[in-house]
Order: structure tokens, then C-alpha cells, then sequence
């Protein structure tokens, strides 16, 4: 990118930046905008503008072909809100409002493009945020993949874990990332899915649990009770779909087991063998839960 000296014809739209001792003009796209910053400011906060600011400019133009002060001008491919924002994170005044997770990518887009690493390291702090982990993890670790942020891809891809990959709402974001990005999520889930589901199977049960009913010598049931082996179907099915714990051991989890399987005194079964069904619970919260 070079410095320009004569700035083309367009409509200009005024902005916030339009300070009088402002030295160069950055001009936007959609629509076309003049930002008048300080070289100082943009050097101090990015080795791209100081480093182009190096380089060697050619004469000085009249001020009749210019716009005021007859500042050089800069043309950018990003657009007005976009450059506006960036900026807002440079310059020493409040940080922009930003609550979306689609206005974050075309702003870090910028302020990668441009090194401004303040910017960057604050636009990763509300990607990661804890809303956005709790209510759309597969939206940032998507974002954080396609910039290559490996940490916070890392931290998305655990919380990814109570949502069903392949059942929730299609995520835009997606379509900006490689087909070994999302495999190693698939991975994940499926890896984690087939431990913690081993961990539950009756056959690998390490303790009997007995039901009064299920389990007298007048039914002469072997094996575990009846609200076991419904359980262990039903959660099975929940751990296919999200591989995590809290859902499969909560109690209404358990009653709606002890209710399908139809034996009047599993529930006592369940609050005998409760110890047993939290260590269980811990094994699987000892997976691996990242990429």
C-alpha cells in the first residue's frame, strides 16, 4: 500500500474523525469516508503504518486538488463502520460497543491485517467472552479457527461439548474454515462420545447395583435393575449428541429412567448406589474436553 496524492473524486460522508491537525486521510469503502488521523497515533499502535510510513513519498500537492490542509490520502478496502470501529480501538477513547459475534470478525479481520495488536488482544476477549462461549461456542471456535487464534479455539471447542454438532442450526461462520478444522471438532465429540459411553455400559460395570424388587429371588433378575439398563440406553443417545455429564446425571434425568423402566422401588436403587453413579460422572469429566 502506498500513499496517494491526489485523492479521487467521491462523495465524502463527515465522520468523527475530521480533527484539523490531522495529517493523513484514510478513505473507506461503502460508503466512500474520509477519516482524518495522526500519523503519530497509527505508527504508535501499528508496525504496518510505521513501516509504510518509512518509505519515501513523492511531492508535496497543491492544496486546490486536495481536501483540507492537504493531507495525503490512504484508500482501504474496509468499509465505513468497519474502519470506524478499528479506529475507536486505537485512538485513546472508549473502546466501541460491540455485543454481536458477526460485527467482531470483519473488525479483527482489520486489525490483523493492519498489526494492531491492542485491538487484536481486546477483540479476543469479547470473542471468548463468557456469553458467547455459553451461547454460541460453535460460532467462536468457527471465528477463532478461521483467524488461527489456537487458544481460544481450544476454549470454544470445550464448550461445544453440550451442543449437537450435527443437529443444531447451521453457523455461517463455518463456511470460513477448512475441512480439518471442523474434523478435528467432529473428533472430539466422537472420541469423547465413545469413552464416555463405554464408561456407562453395564458390562463394564465394576459394581452390582440391586433394586429390592428387581433383583429378589422372586423376579430372579440378573444383572443390573431395570432403571439401569434404561438409563444407560437413554443416556447413550444423550452422549451421541453431547458428550458431557450434567445432563445424563441429573435427577430428572435418572427419574424419567426410573419412571420408563416401570419398577415401583428403583428409586431406592438410585440413592443407594449415588457414590458410585458420581465417580462414574467424574471419569467422564476426565476426558479430554478440547482439540
Amino acid at each position: 500500500m502506498t500513499i496517494e496524492q491526489k485523492i479521487p473524486e467521491r462523495p465524502v460522508i463527515s465522520c468523527e474523525f475530521d480533527s484539523d491537525d490531522a495529517d493523513l486521510i484514510l478513505l473507506s469503502r461503502n460508503p466512500p469516508t474520509e477519516f482524518h488521523v495522526h500519523r503519530v497515533i497509527l505508527a504508535a499502535a501499528s508496525p504496518f503504518f510505521r513501516d509504510m510510513f518509512t518509505l519515501p513519498q513523492g511531492p508535496e500537492v497543491d492544496a486546490a486538488s486536495c481536501s483540507k490542509l492537504s493531507k495525503p490520502v490512504v484508500p482501504v478496502t474496509e468499509s465505513r463502520d468497519v474502519l470506524a470501529t478499528l479506529l475507536r480501538f486505537v485512538y485513546p477513547t472508549p473502546d466501541p460497543e460491540i455485543h454481536l459475534l458477526e460485527e467482531i470478525p470483519p473488525v479483527l479481520d482489520a486489525a490483523i491485517k493492519y498489526d494492531l495488536s491492542g485491538a487484536i488482544s481486546t477483540l479476543r476477549h469479547l470473542l471468548t467472552s463468557p456469553h458467547h462461549l455459553q451461547h454460541s461456542p460453535i460460532q467462536v471456535y468457527a471465528i477463532a479457527s478461521r483467524f488461527e487464534l489456537d487458544e481460544d479455539a481450544q476454549a470454544a471447542s470445550a464448550h461445544t461439548l453440550g451442543y449437537s454438532l450435527l443437529d443444531g442450526p447451521l453457523c455461517e461462520d463455518l463456511k470460513y474454515i477448512s475441512a480439518w478444522q471442523y474434523h478435528r471438532l467432529l473428533d472430539l465429540h466422537r472420541t469423547r462420545s465413545k469413552h464416555a459411553q463405554e464408561i456407562i455400559d453395564a458390562d463394564n460395570c465394576p459394581v452390582e447395583v440391586k433394586c429390592m424388587q428387581c433383583n429378589s429371588s422372586m423376579y430372579t433378575s440378573h444383572g443390573q435393575p431395570k432403571w439401569y439398563y434404561q438409563w444407560e440406553r437413554d443416556a447413550k443417545l444423550e452422549l451421541a449428541a453431547r458428550p458431557i455429564s450434567d445432563t445424563i446425571f441429573s435427577i430428572e434425568f435418572l427419574g424419567k429412567a426410573v419412571k420408563k423402566a416401570g419398577c415401583a422401588r428403583c428409586n431406592e436403587s438410585i440413592i443407594q448406589c449415588w457414590p458410585w453413579l458420581m465417580e462414574m460422572k467424574k471419569k467422564i469429566d476426565e476426558l479430554p474436553r478440547t482439540i
